[in-house]
């Protein structure tokens, strides 16, 4: 089998990077990537400085900022992992022309997104956004195999999401009018966009459960990419009935082959399973691609590696910049849009 881009390329002279932020993510994700990786964290700073002394301690960080301001002084490439409501804010704290990548989702809504486009491209920033799923293994072996023309013409792209996810695990979300799309399923949005390109259109909805105080954590959504290619998304995190039936699949499929991939972090969050990926010609058989990384954490590297190779003239492309992020921000507010909008009623006699 011909092998297929699996990794981001390295940026020859990596930049120490100050991370802004340090919940959950900084610590089970960009801590251990950006170790993984090479890359220096010269500090941190987060409101909650014990937190974050605790953090620097437990990962040999030198330096915790007593602020946003003090951070702000580093010659550093800026990692802002805090929750997005604070992001232009910070943003606007930051030196004019600084590397900056923003965890996602970009804002909660399509004006705060707008929002943080025009902060960072008034400041002058080399700004991104971490949709990280797109830089995992899978789904640039993905990426390749299309390119290389393995698939053929495409026709299905399909996700499937039927699982539990715990949701305890993250209470900041509780107040959120919306949860599910824009804080879970934006990861898909944002790779399918990468692999196909933007929709027409969309239909969608979101779904509540009985036994969440979450606004919505079930959604069904179809991409309009016209009479051809079907890309419908069903995601429930509430299968809750053993592991036999539960699912995390993102399948591929085209006239010449098709690719399966099993995004095992969310089995069993946070532990998960290992990711999968296959590919079969037409007609199989179906031959597992050996991956070099998994979604969790090593695909965190990727938006890094981009953001700082971007910066030194060494890529041409920052693929996920703050306006293309923006589009797929676009996208996350069309689909709830298309979930306001009533089904189409049904003939009577």
């Amino acid at each position: 089998m011909t092998a297929l881009r699996q990794q981001w390329p390295m940026p020859s002279a990596p930049r120490p990077i100050v991370i802004i932020g340090t919940g959950g993510i900084v610590a089970d994700a960009h801590l251990p990537a950006y170790r993984k990786a090479g890359f220096e964290v010269a500090g941190l700073f987060d409101l909650d400085q014990d937190r974050a002394r605790t953090l620097a301690a437990q990962w040999d960080v030198p330096h915790v900022f007593a602020s946003i301001k003090e951070a702000a002084r580093a010659d550093a490439v800026f990692d802002v992992a805090a929750p997005p409501v604070a992001h232009n804010a910070i943003l606007e704290a930051l030196p004019e022309g600084a590397a900056v990548l923003l965890q996602k989702p970009m804002g909660l809504d399509l004006a705060e997104a707008t929002a943080i486009r025009d902060t960072a491209q008034a400041r002058g920033l080399t700004a991104s956004v971490n949709f990280q799923l797109r830089y995992s293994a899978m789904m640039l072996a993905i990426a390749d195999a299309i390119r290389q023309g393995r698939l053929g013409e495409l026709l299905e792209v399909e996700v499937r999401i039927n699982l539990v996810t715990p949701w305890h695990l993250f209470p900041h979300l509780k107040p959120n009018p919306r949860v599910e799309i824009v804080s879970h399923s934006i990861h898909y949005l944002d790779t399918i966009r990468a692999l196909i390109g933007n929709p027409q259109g969309v239909f969608a909805r979101s779904f509540g459960h009985p036994s969440s105080e979450l606004v919505d954590t079930r959604t069904s959504i179809l991409l309009d990419y016209g009479d051809r290619l079907r890309v419908p998304l069903s995601i429930n995190h509430h299968h809750d009935f053993g592991r036999r039936h539960q699912e995390a699949s993102f399948r591929v499929e085209g006239t010449d082959g098709a690719a399966q991939a099993k995004l095992g972090v969310l089995l069993d969050y946070p532990a998960g399973e290992p990711d999968e990926l296959w590919l079969a010609p037409r007609g199989g058989p179906w031959e597992q691609v050996a991956l070099s990384g998994a979604w969790f954490p090593d695909a965190f590297i990727g938006p890094m590696a981009n953001l700082q190779r971007f910066a030194a003239g060494e890529d041409d492309v920052l693929a996920t910049r703050v306006d293309d992020a923006w589009r797929t921000m676009a996208l996350v507010e069309a689909c709830y849009s298309a979930g306001n909008t009533p089904g189409t009623p049904i003939p009577q006699p």
